[in-house]
């Protein structure tokens, strides 16, 4: 038995499973099918921006001035402002979760603008249940007031502060959901597709007549491996053109340092899911160890959506151990911000250092042997 690595042993062994991968419809339908869904569905389900919140607007004073706030209210892109003359007519409706807030032009409104700020122009109400959306309503009724002021010449002197917004002026969270959108999707098709497709051939026994064969461990791993990677990188070039031509997501980055990191990421993405399949031979309980080895860090550790600062150290430091981390963060920097290589590097070199670990766990449980 040879422990060198033969070409020829390998490109036969990598022809056997892309002929078996093709005839798997599940295989393709999870490679190429279930990308698309989860792409439209992070496009259209899932956003952060706060457009058109439904809030009402208490209009207690009958001055012009106040119907003039109260119209700017309305005419904001932010809010779907439903009027009233009565905090009690909005309350039960903030009870009921039909309004998120509101906001009370008091009675007194026009002496308090001639006070120049002695006192609040406005009340402002907000639901505390979801402190995310109470706090954005806070802030942009603050804004409407503050652009309605300077508009009538009422604002405060003082500096004029215009803000703006770098990589993502547009404040659009499509834009950064979904270059970590194809990280995700990239783990699970090559963590989840990997650990399944190994483990359903020990379970239809076709795995033992591989190992039988003259061929080394580490051709068998490399012929598994490499159809994947072609799919998976197939897989990635369908969601960014998705990205970038239906949803409108600039690519400032080039094409060759977006592949370069999605063959970086895919190194430990492949390798996880060979560590799994060598571990469990049933391919329920591969995909079980996949979607919470694999998923569930990527999805909740990476950065993806919740910040990574923000989290506790002990956690902090456990996501230096999840690839994904390096990969939504690289991503997002070639979609927004072009090539930035001193992130890509970094970034890179982790991924493949978690690879390799992965590969040398797998090379050490993969044995050519029947024993269990």
């Amino acid at each position: 038995m040879s422990a060198r690595l033969d070409p020829r042993r390998l490109a036969a062994l990598v022809h056997k499973e892309s002929r078996q991968m093709w005839r798997d419809p599940a295989t393709i339908l999870m490679a190429f099918v279930l990308p698309v869904v989860m792409i439209f569905l992070y496009a259209y389900a899932v956003s952060l921006d706060l457009d058109k919140v439904a809030i009402g607007v208490v209009l207690e004073s009958d001055s012009a001035g106040a119907q003039s706030l109260a119209a700017a209210f309305a005419g904001s892109r932010y809010f779907a402002a439903t009027p009233a003359r009565d905090r009690r007519e909005v309350d039960r409706a903030v009870v009921g979760g039909r309004l998120r807030g509101f906001v009370v032009i008091p009675q007194d409104f026009d002496r308090r603008v001639q006070s120049a700020g002695a006192q609040p122009l406005v009340q402002v109400v907000t639901d505390g249940t979801q402190p995310n959306t109470a706090g954005f309503v806070a802030f942009y009724a603050q804004n409407v007031v503050g652009l309605w002021q300077a508009s009538r010449g009422l604002a405060p002197p003082g500096l004029a502060l215009e803000p703006r917004f770098w990589y993502n002026p547009e404040i659009e969270s499509r834009r950064f959901l979904l270059p970590g959108a194809i990280a995700i999707i990239m783990t699970m098709i090559g963590t989840l597709l990997t650990a399944m497709v190994v483990a359903r051939e020990w379970e239809r026994g076709t795995m033992e007549a591989v190992i039988s064969t003259p061929v080394s461990v580490v051709e068998i791993l490399l012929g598994k491996l490499l159809p994947y990677f072609g799919l998976a990188m197939a897989a990635t070039v369908i969601c960014t053109l998705l990205s970038i031509h239906v949803f409108g997501v600039p690519l400032r980055g080039s094409w060759p340092a977006l592949l370069m990191l999605s063959s970086a990421f895919l190194v430990p993405a492949l390798g996880q899911g060979l560590v799994i399949s060598s571990i469990a031979k049933n391919q329920f309980v591969a995909a079980q160890l996949a979607l919470f080895s694999g998923f569930l860090p990527a999805f909740l550790l990476s950065g993806f959506i919740f910040e990574i600062s923000s989290m506790p150290l002990p956690i902090r430091l456990l996501t230096l151990l999840v690839p994904a981390r390096y990969f939504v963060a690289s991503l997002q920097t070639v979609f927004l911000a072009g090539d930035v290589w001193s992130v890509f590097i970094p970034d890179t070199l982790a991924m493949l250092a978690i690879g390799c670990g992965f590969f040398l766990i797998a090379r050490a449980k993969t044995k050519k042997t029947l024993d269990t």
